[in-house]
Formats: C-alpha cells, structure tokens, sequence
C-alpha cells in the first residue's frame, strides 16, 4: 500500500465505520435543531440573526466578518455545509481539478437529504484524489491553490477536521436523541 493510499484508507475507514453510518437516516429537523439560543445555521435567504450571510441560493450559511468570541454554537446543518465547503470543496477544486467552490457561492442544502447527497459527492472526490497521488506528490506544496505546505500535511489536516467535525454531529445527534430524557429513535 503506498501511503497516499494509508493515508486515505485512515479516514476511509472512519467514513465507513463511524461517520457516515452515525449520519444514516438524519432528519430535517435533526439537521436544523439549535440545541442553544442563537446557534448559527443553514437558513433561509434573509432569515439569519448573524451579522451575515454566505450563499448563491435559496439557503445561506451564517456568518461573520471575523470570528466572534466566543464561537457560536452551530447545528448540523452549519457543520456539514462547513465540512462539505471549507473542508473538502475549496481542497477538492484547488488540488484534485474539482469545480471551484466558495463559501460566499455555494448553494448551500436546505434539507438533510440534500446535505447528505453533497457531503457523499464531496467526500467521494477527496478520497479519490487522495488516493490518486503518488508517493512524490506527498512530499511537495501543491502545484495550484494557496496552500503551501507538503500534500501529506493538507491530507492529515483534512483528516483530522473530518474526524473533529464528524464526532461533533454525531454527538449533536445524541443530544437531539436524548434532549427529553429518552431515546427517541434508535440511530
């Protein structure tokens, strides 16, 4: 196995095992449950309470010119977008000749259906990519895109963040589970 290969088969193996089996059958209102006042979410054109909005389509992402202190607490809905966007998307088209993606463009899901569907596509283009590159390509910045430290460096990034933010939805879903005091459904 080279270790472009190790390298995708590590977050591989969590996608199958743990994340995307932990995100079966999410509801839409799992999806957009704010477990706090004033969590950050996907809303609907004009609805945000944030300072702003990102977004090219009928659903926006809340935002800030700069990052508030302390962080707002976000719903699924937000952590997706955010994995599907900031963690794959923008790496996706900078390195692996996938569509330019923005945060500002992006059409962001209005349904956890939708979400789901976007997540898989994007997820399924980065470990393609990575597994794709050879054992040389690890050690080099990338030729495009502005990040410049070793590939290898940018892949254990993404892992991690895929790991991170995956663990936090699951957990979202737990609370939402369990936020009467019993288990609603078995995920």
């Amino acid at each position: 196995m080279t270790r472009s290969e190790r390298l995708a088969e590590q977050l591989d193996r969590h996608w199958r095992t743990n994340l995307r089996p932990r995100l079966d059958g999410l509801t839409d209102d799992e999806y957009f449950w704010e477990p706090v006042h004033g969590c950050w979410s996907i809303r609907p054109r004009g609805g945000t309470a944030a300072p702003m909005s990102m977004g090219s389509g009928e659903w926006t992402m809340d935002s800030a010119p700069t990052a508030p202190e302390p962080a707002p607490v976000t719903t699924i809905a937000w952590r997706m977008a955010h994995v599907i966007v900031s963690c794959l998307g923008y790496r996706v088209g900078w390195h692996f000749g996938g569509p330019d993606i923005d945060i500002k463009t992006f059409a962001y899901a209005g349904t956890a259906d939708e979400a789901l569907k976007q997540l898989d596509e994007m997820y399924g283009r980065w470990n393609t990519g990575v597994r794709g590159l050879a054992d040389a390509d690890l050690d080099n910045p990338p030729a495009v895109g502005p990040e410049r430290p070793p590939m290898e460096v940018i892949i254990m990034h993404v892992n991690k963040e895929l790991i991170h933010h995956g663990a936090e939805m699951s957990l979202l879903r737990d609370l939402y589970r369990w936020q009467d005091g019993t288990v609603s459904r078995r995920i």
